[in-house]
């Protein structure tokens, strides 16, 4: 029998997690002691009714958020007790993140956009930087229109320019909530198979929040969630 995972073995993983929002009789405990692991190379499901704490999770494993208790590990270092400085270096570098919409900046390139978490983790020449971008744009399909505002893609191409942006820093996880839920069918197949595939060929571990049934039976693991905690 192979031994249980450990906090440094994963990617990302955290226990007795709550999370109250609100205040006075208002106030809502909307996680209530979660536990929750990813793996690298695997996609891991969060599926589960709106409301019952996915996108809140999301935001705390992502380091976008704090909880109230509990205990988060990225990459086997422990997180919930680390300031901002540290929360924000450890989220640049190792944390990649798709939305729903994909908040590309308007007036600036496919490739500056790709450019941006980059810059923001200041390793890389400029020339490097364009380099990479340039070839994460090529490796989803869009090599040929990196030069184009984002206003000028449609919203499928968005998403991925999206996807490309949060692969910048070869970061070694990605979380994604809700990626393909403002795209039709065919859009949600593409965006879904290329984060699937970019994953496993860098071994990063993914975590998807989604409604969308179809997507999560083809992802390797599905945690269900009700009421705040995983059922």
């Amino acid at each position: 029998m192979s031994n249980p995972s450990t906090p440094r073995d994963l990617a990302l993983s955290c226990n007795g997690v709550h999370r109250y929002l609100g205040s006075g009789e208002g106030r809502v405990h909307v996680l209530r002691g979660v536990g929750f692991e990813a793996e690298r190379g695997k996609v891991c499901a969060i599926v589960g009714p709106s409301g019952c704490g996915k996108s809140t999770l999301l935001y705390l494993l992502g380091l976008l958020d704090r909880a109230e208790q509990g205990d988060i590990w990225i990459n086997g270092n422990q997180m919930s007790q680390a300031d901002d400085a540290a929360r924000t270096a450890v989220r640049c570098e190792h944390v990649g993140f798709v939305f729903q919409f994909h908040f590309l900046l308007p007036e600036f390139s496919a490739l500056e956009n790709v450019m941006m978490p980059m810059r923001k983790l200041g390793r890389l020449s400029p020339d490097h930087m364009a380099a990479r971008a340039q070839q994460l744009l090529t490796d989803v399909g869009l090599g040929d229109k990196s030069k184009r505002l984002a206003t000028q893609l449609s919203g499928g191409e968005q998403q991925r320019v999206a996807i490309a942006r949060a692969l910048a820093n070869a970061p070694s996880i990605i979380l994604a909530d809700e990626p393909t839920g403002n795209l039709d069918q065919a859009n949600s197949g593409l965006v879904f198979d290329l984060l699937c595939k970019l994953a496993r060929d860098n071994e990063q571990a993914v975590v998807l929040v989604t409604h969308n049934p179809d997507i999560a039976k083809r992802c390797d693991i599905i945690r269900p969630m009700r009421d705040g905690l995983f059922v």
